[in-house]
């Protein structure tokens, strides 16, 4: 029997910038192609949650952040495999530039309430209860 595959950690980050939050959307040639997320990417081995969304954030985004919270992980099963999402609480620090997609194919600064007309990636949705 195979063993059961371990969820990939995954971290995510929450950036507000003057009450609203940063949605990136995810290029439409790969999985879940279109739909909106938090910002972020899996952890490498041996590397922390924290520095890992340090990094990505660089990749991904061009900006630094300051973390303001830690949320709790918890484990989302997609088909083709499950990821254990570890979310933070961001903000921009007063040095970065201003985020710009490097790999997504847009950014939104949305107001809280808004966020549920963006069609979100799967794992972020339950994230946006303690959000509204």
């Amino acid at each position: 029997m195979e063993e059961p595959l371990l969820p990939v950690p995954v971290v995510c980050a929450i950036i507000v910038r003057g009450g609203r939050i940063m949605l990136a959307q995810r290029p439409p040639d790969k999985k879940l192609g279109g739909l909106w997320e938090f910002p972020g990417g899996k952890v490498e081995p041996g590397e922390s949650a924290e520095a890992a969304l340090h990094r990505e954030l660089q990749e991904e985004l061009g900006c630094t952040v300051r973390i303001t919270q830690t949320l709790t992980p918890f484990v989302h099963a997609y088909d083709w495999g499950s990821i254990e999402l570890i979310p933070f609480v961001c903000e921009l620090t007063a040095e970065s530039p201003e985020p710009h997609p490097h790999e997504h194919t847009a950014l939104a600064w949305v107001e809280r309430a808004e966020l549920l007309s963006y069609e979100l990636a799967p794992a972020d949705v339950p994230l946006l209860k303690g959000l509204m």
